[in-house]
């Protein structure tokens, strides 16, 4: 197929280059060297000429990480394919296109698979091309190479990795004429580092583009800004010391540049504001951001490539032109996954305050109280207490004052109510947290109650419904001034203690057990049910095959066994009181563990080998005397201060706040979960139903749907399969996905720095949480499943939400990249004793599993000891 056949419609037949040059070639204006693809019709031909299904069967089963497996099998696949011989018809084809270009000219012979340049999944570099190629018998052979290469063991990683099928993705081949420019680079019409849309950036070399490409070169590098009129461009320009040549007859050769060269720009400023407003250009025409190959020769660009950047964050939807600053939900949630779009609008019907999607995660728009001088001074001071580092970000944007120009003060606050709320005045009575917590589980037993008989459309009308009650109790008043009392009272005790005794961070002490955390709870309660396994050795090693084979259907075997009945009862009856909670569990869609039990089969496992009989009372109660010993020992100091009985009558008072109201801030979520918990099931029923009525295909096609969406389903019986496949496969993108701490409208992602000159040589800086050091084995964990954890371990992990909380009862310190002084992971250490430090920016890349660490939780770093 020429160029000129092919446009967007056709890649199964061309794969994603042949496409985008097909694309590209239409443009009125973009020059793009002539030329055709080889269809993956020809290379499906030459794949069942080859007979590789056997070794394509073994290639499926190999894990990523095995790399002497990928390259053995790689090999031989390559190895088979290029021996394979062209049918007649294929080498008569390819061989009159040649003839039509020139058949004494130069070709770029290049690999284009079905999978390649998506999206969702570059593939850049993963499969072959070769350049210079001379004559129709070099391109026959250099088009074989291109089918063989789709078989790299770095593009069998790839596709392992993403989670694409070896026989799914197909291979075209492009082979296009050669141009031999003067300069050759690349262009992102998107900064590649900051993600700023209004930002491209412009890489140059001389000779051909596969110096730089390859990183042979420090390239000139031109950031252009071109939204304001006048283009703003700044250069850097690079050594270039060596280029890429062709070579007379084929091929190419690196070559030296001379040094009056070598520092001399590539392109001037008005060639590379030029080269930016034709990528703009491309990136209306394609619809998002582009990575583009140039080439200059003569004065002009050809254009070679040109693909969509896979890498960048998207950006919220806004109703406007005007600059927003979205905050990212997750990291104060403690949940940084990507979310379905099920999980997504039950959230955002969770609660009052508008959310803006993009890639798989929410946002909060800030810009309305970034606006006026005092919603600013607002959120920074929250932000200030509870994550530095979204300040910095916040700041650092806040510096740029074109960006959210002041306003005049309106006198009506922020719309936040933690911002905004007069001090908590409700009076300290344990029986306020007892009525609290009775009205939730009150409401959640009614809603069991009376969704149980409902199915069709009274049933989503009925869940729908309840979101007004799920806020009520989520929202209350009454609730939030129980909530704000604990934090304002810690910040109290905090800033006066400091202020009197020089004590750094007293509340940290003075919180551990707490009565009341449902949370801290959940985790001692498991140490109990340890106690209820352990003297039976055949349940211990029936759990340990159940732990390796991770079997979820196990508690009825399990009752089988001497002793087996009483373990299953208190697994079950841990289910029964905490089983709708696991990791991420503000998405409704995730795996519970009264669904899936095996994931908390190693966390027992792990309290049998590491805890003696008894360990989560005793456990309890160790906390709660450190806590009295610490408020005596307070008090007594603070009497011997100036004015002393009157500071600690109102610190003895203030401790009492905090003790009757910490416990209850982890309550409000858990009655959400469990709330949540039963929508679930009520919808997977319902979906269901609808499998066996043949409207959908799986049941957890519904959480491809909002909430919204899966009603009308309901109610019309019938659904769109093709958005639950366009959702299904977008959702894959967006778990590849790192969100950031905070994004612009401009696309620009910001995680903030810490601003310290205080920390040893090597330390990692973070957010102090919870008091005190501790030295020890660092345990990197991804997943709480798998986690294997000794006595006096530190856990190292990205972020930690309750469902975590089992895991703290044995370690003896806590490393967060995610987190702040109020989430829950922070709560949690501080009542166990834990030191604790959050926020660390990429602790789980730069501190390594069984490496030794010191965790600094009074002053906030972590030392790598070796």
């Amino acid at each position: 197929m020429g160029f000129e056949q092919i446009d967007r419609t056709n890649l199964a037949e061309v794969g994603g280059k042949g496409v985008h040059l097909g694309e590209l070639s239409k443009i009125d204006g973009v020059r793009v060297p002539g030329g055709f693809c080889v269809t993956t019709g020809a290379y499906r031909e030459i794949l069942a000429t080859a007979s590789i299904e056997e070794q394509l069967d073994r290639l499926s089963r190999v894990r990523p990480d095995d790399q002497a497996e990928i390259r053995a099998l790689s090999a031989e696949i390559r190895g088979v394919v290029e021996g394979v011989a062209m049918p007649g018809e294929l080498v008569t084809a390819i061989s009159e296109a040649v003839a039509r270009l020139g058949d004494q000219a130069a070709y770029a012979v290049r690999s284009s698979a079905t999978a390649e340049d998506l999206p969702t999944a570059s593939f850049a570099g993963q499969q072959d091309s070769y350049l210079n190629v001379v004559g129709t018998e070099a391109v026959l052979d250099h088009v074989r190479r291109c089918w063989a290469s789709l078989f790299t063991d770095r593009a069998v990683t790839y596709r392992l990795r993403n989670g694409f099928g070896h026989r799914s993705v197909r291979m075209g081949v492009v082979v296009q004429r050669m141009v031999f420019p003067e300069a050759a680079g690349i262009l992102f019409t998107a900064d590649p580092v900051t993600s700023n849309r209004k930002v491209a950036t412009v890489e140059a070399g001389w000779g051909l583009g596969e110096a730089l490409v390859s990183g042979q070169v420090n390239p000139d590098i031109y950031t252009v800004r071109d939204d304001r009129g006048e283009p703003v461009v700044t250069t850097a320009v690079g050594t270039k010391q060596r280029a890429i040549e062709a070579v007379p007859g084929g091929g190419t050769k690196e070559a030296p540049v001379d040094p009056e060269r070598q520092a001399r720009p590539a392109l001037t400023e008005a060639q590379a504001v030029r080269l930016v407003r034709l990528g703009r250009r491309l990136e209306a025409h394609f619809g998002g951001p582009q990575d583009i190959e140039w080439c200059l020769a003569d004065g002009e660009f050809h254009l070679v490539q040109s693909r969509p950047i896979t890498t960048l964050f998207p950006v919220p939807e806004s109703a406007d032109d005007g600059n927003h600053v979205y905050l990212s939900v997750g990291h104060q949630q403690m949940m940084t996954d990507a979310m379905k779009p099920l999980g997504l609008s039950v959230w955002q019907l969770t609660t009052p305050r508008k959310m803006h999607e993009a890639g798989g995660r929410l946002f909060v728009d800030v810009a309305p109280e970034l606006a006026t001088r005092s919603g600013r001074e607002g959120m920074l001071t929250a932000l200030g207490r509870s994550d530095l580092l979204i300040r910095d970000a916040l700041e650092s944007v806040l510096a740029r004052e074109d960006f959210i120009p002041l306003q005049p003060d309106t006198g009506q606050g922020t719309g936040n109510p933690h911002l905004d709320g007069p001090p908590s005045t409700i009076e300290t009575d344990p029986a306020i947290v007892a009525e609290l917590i009775a009205e939730n589980r009150a409401s959640v037993e009614t809603l069991r109650r009376e969704i149980q008989p409902l199915s069709g459309t009274a049933l989503l009308d009925f869940v729908l419904a309840d979101f007004d009650e799920l806020r009520r109790i989520l929202f209350s008043p009454r609730s939030h001034q129980a909530i704000m009392a604990a934090m304002e009272t810690t910040w109290w005790l905090n800033e006066r203690l400091a202020e009197w005794l020089g004590e750094k961070n007293a509340a940290d002490v003075l919180t551990q057990s707490v009565p009341g955390n449902v949370t801290s709870e959940m985790g001692l309660a498991l140490l109990d049910v340890a106690d209820t396994i352990r003297p039976h050795a055949e349940v211990v090693a029936f759990l340990e095959r159940v732990a390796a084979e991770d079997h979820d259907d196990f508690l009825d075997e399990l009752a089988t066994l001497p002793g087996g009945r009483e373990a299953r009862d208190a697994i079950q009856g841990y289910l029964d009181e905490y089983g709708m909670r696991c990791a991420g569990e503000i998405d409704i869609t995730r795996d519970r563990w009264s669904e899936r039990p095996a994931m908390l089969v190693p966390t027992i496992l792990g309290n049998v080998r590491n805890f003696e009989p008894g360990a989560g009372k005793q456990r309890f109660e160790q906390g709660r005397q450190e806590a009295l010993r610490k408020e005596e020992e307070l008090l007594t100091r603070l009497r011997a201060l100036p004015d002393g009985e009157a500071k600690a009558a109102e610190t003895k008072r203030m401790i009492d706040r905090v003790r009757t109201f910490a416990g209850y801030r982890e309550y409000p979520k858990y009655g959400m979960v469990c709330r949540y918990f039963v929508y679930k099931q009520a919808l997977l029923r319902e979906a269901a139903r609808l499998v066996e009525a043949g409207v959908l295909r799986a049941e957890d096609d519904l959480f491809y749907l909002r909430l919204q969406e899966f009603q009308e389903v309901v109610r019309t019986r019938a659904v769109d399969a093709e958005l639950i496949r366009e959702r299904r496969e977008a959702f894959r993108s967006y778990e590849a996905l790192t969100p950031p701490r905070l994004l612009t409208s401009d696309g620009e992602a910001v995680n903030g720095e810490y601003r310290r000159d205080d920390l040893p040589p090597g330390a990692l800086a973070g957010l102090p949480v919870s008091a005190g050091t501790v030295e020890g084995r660092a345990r990197v964990v991804v997943d709480m499943a798998r986690a294997e954890l000794a006595a006096g371990d530190i856990l190292v992990t990205a972020y930690t939400d309750p469902s975590w909380t089992p895991l703290f009862v044995a370690i003896a310190g806590l490393v967060t990249e995610v987190g702040g002084l109020m989430t829950h992971g922070a709560v949690i250490a501080r009542e166990y004793g834990l030191p604790a430090v959050v926020s660390v920016d990429g602790a789980t890349r730069l501190i390594r599993d069984g490496q030794r660490i010191r965790v600094h939780g009074s002053d906030g770093y972590v030392e790598l000891l070796d």
